[in-house]
This record gives structure tokens, C-alpha cells and sequence, in this order.
């Protein structure tokens, strides 16, 4: 077998057939069982295949020959390589799935992960929006020009544009991202639909974001039988397939209220389904167009820069500020360990201590 030169990075195929099976098997459990996203299954499988090759480099042949110290080794490895702590406890956690996992499936003798340990990852506190900056975000759609409405790539199914890179500044409101085609210039736009439809859209996707914490992935995902409108809930399924039912307020009602009267219609097409929010080419919205989506508008409005989970975090602090109870916040963002939630309060914290120190005399 012709393995990858030292430092590339390895792929399924070039592992012995036993082992690819293995990461086959695991990879059904995961999506099967656990009901993981795609996108968490393929993490895992990156980080399996790169600790199984590196196992392989080290005379492992067989499964059954993997132990702590090839785990402890592989780590050390991806730490000189220059891979950050998140990214460390991450394929920790990786390893140490796939290592029970294996073990329950009769492949390990002894769950050789269950001791390994992981470098605790660095949690920075959120970046988010004051509550009037955050209005000004969810309002700015109604406030621009159609011209100066921000643009994204296409709809699911079809192949976004390559998304701002990290550092880089975000396309100017007004102009065209490079690979990317103006909703309005779109094939199968109905002729001045996008002056009112992608507006609509647009704060209706703001409204959701701000006003339930949803993930980004959770409000594309959203059905239009999702949306309880008679109690303001919609019915959101989260991370593992766990449902949940959050509540909105008056202000996403209208929002709701226009785009299924004016602007859903206005986009609606052949490929729209149950969709509650649609791309330029009436395919669900996609999560890369949204997230440019938020980006853009918040640039324009002159606001720091935003991204969906940024609305999430938001969300969840003025929650607290404004006197909700942990474990009620735990509950609309989905979180399934109330550690997660927990953050927030650090965020909260700063804040009275600022507020503290700026208008006690004795500070």
C-alpha cells in the first residue's frame, strides 16, 4: 500500500480495507444512531482517518493493536504541526467516540480512549450586539434601497459562491460579490420581485435570528408548518435531531406575516417545497447565503461585524440582562449541557462590571 508522504494529509482510501471499514461502520453509527449532521459526521472522519494513518506509521496493522500511547502520540504530532487547543480537544473527543464506539462493537479489547486527556480549550467570550444595535440590524432591511440590498450565492442544491474569507473584508453593500450573480439578474426571478421579495426575506431571517437564538442551520431548515402562529412558536430541530419549540415576538409576526403574503410568493417555484425561507432561485435558503446575508447588513449599517451565531449570542445575553433564567435560555438555544449556556453569564458579568466601574465613584 502507497501511503501519503509526511505532513499530507491522508485519505480513506489509501488505509488497509479493515480500517476503512471501521471508519465505514463508525461513520453509520454516527449518521444512523447518533442522527449527526452531515457536516459533524465528516469532522469526525477527518480526524479518524488521520489517527488510523497515523496508527499505520507507527506498525499498526490491525485495529485491535491501537492503544493509548498511539493516541497520545497522534496528538502530540498534530500539536507540533501547530494545531490550536480548540482544534487539539476537538479531535480528542474525536478519538475517544470513535474508541467506545468501538469497543461496544467488539473491535477493542478495552476502550483505550476513556483516558485520554485533551488540552481544555480556550472559551473566549462572545462578541455581541447591544440591544440597539442589534434593532438597528433586524430593521435595516426595511431601511435600504433594493440596490443596496447585500447579495449572496445561490440556493441548496446549487453551488454557493466561495464565501469572504477570514480577515478579508466583506463585498461593499451595493456591489456584487466576485462569482456571485445579483438576485435580481437571477434566471427565474420574476421581473422586480427581488425589489420587495429579497428585502422581505431578508428581515424575516434577521427577526427569527434575534428573536429565537436559532442556529443558522436551524432557520433555513424551517418548514412553513414549522411556524405556530397562533401561539408565536416555531418548531425547531436542532443538533442530534432534538426538537424544541421556541417563541417569538410581535415585531417577527409582521415580518413572518409580510414575506408569506408578498414576498414567499414572489420567489416560490418549482424547487420550493415546504421551505419556509427561499433563495433568488426558489430553493431553500442556504446557510452561506444567510450568513452573507447577516454580514452585509450589518456592514451597511455601519454596525461590528455580525454573523448569525453574533444574533445567537446576542440573543441569549439580553435574555439574561434582561432577567431570564438560565436554565429557560439553555432551553430556547438547545443546548443539550447547561455548561454551554453558562458563557453568557460571563458576558453578563463583564458588563455590570464596566457599568460598575464607570458610574460608581468608589469604582
Amino acid at each position: 500500500m502507497s501511503r501519503p508522504a509526511r505532513g499530507t494529509r491522508a485519505t480513506h482510501q489509501e488505509l488497509p480495507p479493515a480500517l476503512r471499514d471501521a471508519v465505514d461502520d463508525f461513520a453509520d453509527h454516527l449518521s444512523r444512531v447518533r442522527n449527526r449532521s452531515a457536516h459533524t459526521v465528516r469532522a469526525y472522519v477527518t480526524d479518524l482517518v488521520s489517527l488510523l494513518d497515523h496508527a499505520v506509521r507507527m506498525g499498526c496493522v490491525d485495529l485491535a493493536e491501537l492503544d493509548l500511547s498511539v493516541l497520545r502520540s497522534w496528538l502530540a504530532r498534530q500539536r507540533t504541526t501547530g494545531a490550536a487547543r480548540t482544534s487539539l480537544a476537538r479531535r480528542a473527543a474525536s478519538a475517544r467516540a470513535f474508541s467506545a464506539w468501538a469497543h461496544r462493537a467488539g473491535l477493542l479489547a478495552a476502550d483505550v480512549g476513556a483516558a485520554l486527556a485533551s488540552p481544555r480549550a480556550h472559551r473566549e467570550l462572545p462578541t455581541v450586539l447591544r440591544a440597539d444595535q442589534a434593532a438597528a440590524l433586524v430593521e435595516a432591511p426595511s431601511r435600504l434601497p433594493p440596490a443596496s440590498t447585500p447579495t449572496g450565492p445561490t440556493t441548496a442544491g446549487q453551488t454557493p459562491a466561495e464565501p469572504t474569507p477570514a480577515g478579508q473584508t466583506p463585498t461593499p453593500a451595493g456591489q456584487t460579490p466576485r462569482g456571485a450573480t445579483p438576485d435580481a439578474a437571477k434566471p427565474g426571478l420574476a421581473e422586480g420581485a427581488s425589489a420587495e421579495a429579497v428585502p422581505l426575506r431578508d428581515r424575516v431571517l434577521l427577526e427569527l435570528l434575534y428573536a429565537t437564538g436559532v442556529r443558522i442551520s436551524e432557520a433555513c431548515g424551517l418548514d412553513v408548518g414549522d411556524v405556530d402562529h397562533g401561539r408565536r412558536v416555531i418548531r425547531v430541530f436542532g443538533k442530534g435531531g432534538r426538537e424544541r419549540s421556541v417563541p417569538y415576538g410581535v415585531p417577527s409576526q409582521r415580518a413572518l406575516d409580510d414575506w408569506l403574503r408578498r414576498g414567499r410568493p414572489a420567489l416560490f417555484g418549482a424547487r420550493s417545497g415546504d421551505a419556509l425561507l427561499l433563495g433568488a432561485r426558489g430553493g431553500r435558503l442556504n446557510p452561506t447565503t444567510a450568513r452573507q446575508i447577516v454580514g452585509g447588513y450589518a456592514e451597511t449599517a455601519g454596525l461590528p461585524r455580525t454573523s448569525p451565531h453574533g444574533l445567537r449570542h446576542s440573543a441569549a445575553t439580553h435574555l439574561l440582562e434582561g432577567g431570564a433564567d438560565l436554565r429557560a435560555v439553555q432551553e430556547l438555544l438547545g443546548h443539550s449541557s447547561l455548561a454551554s449556556t453558562q458563557i453568557y453569564t460571563h458576558v453578563s458579568v463583564e458588563r455590570l462590571r464596566a457599568a460598575y466601574r464607570q458610574a460608581h465613584p468608589r469604582a
